[in-house]
């Protein structure tokens, strides 16, 4: 007699939920790539013997023509001294990032700022040679 009841059906809910997660994260994935990454284009110089460098607390980025980037705000060499005085530490590094075709005289003035505030430990950012 059991066999001939009709039974109530039954949603599955479990197989339902993995679903719809899988495909969250699908969308989610998805949705990421299509996002541009957050920086500016420029063109790093290459180094066969680049190494990885601790964190950087300062990022200065010199641009053809000689505009300065200090962590993503424009300054004058001026601005850039000031802002090293108010940062400089033992522990403090600075990465400088240029384009290749900026002058090694605007390299040579970042550095000399970051010498006169006290800093030493000074990194170049460069792309692997290819």
């Amino acid at each position: 007699m059991r066999y001939l009841e009709v039974r109530k059906p039954r949603i599955e809910i479990i197989p339902m939920i993995d679903i719809m997660l899988f495909l969250l994260v699908f969308f989610v994935m998805i949705a990421l790539k299509m996002i541009p990454s957050s920086g500016l284009i420029g063109h790093l110089p290459s180094s066969a013997s680049r190494e990885a460098l601790p964190p950087t607390k300062v990022l200065i980025e010199i641009h053809a023509g000689g505009a300065l980037l200090v962590d993503q705000k424009p300054m004058n060499i001026q601005g850039l001294r000031a802002v090293l005085r108010q940062v400089a530490s033992p522990k403090t590094v600075v990465t400088i990032a240029g384009e290749s075709t900026s002058s090694l005289q605007e390299l040579a003035e970042v550095m000399d700022a970051c010498r006169q505030s006290g800093i030493t430990q000074i990194g170049l950012a460069t792309r692997n040679v290819q």
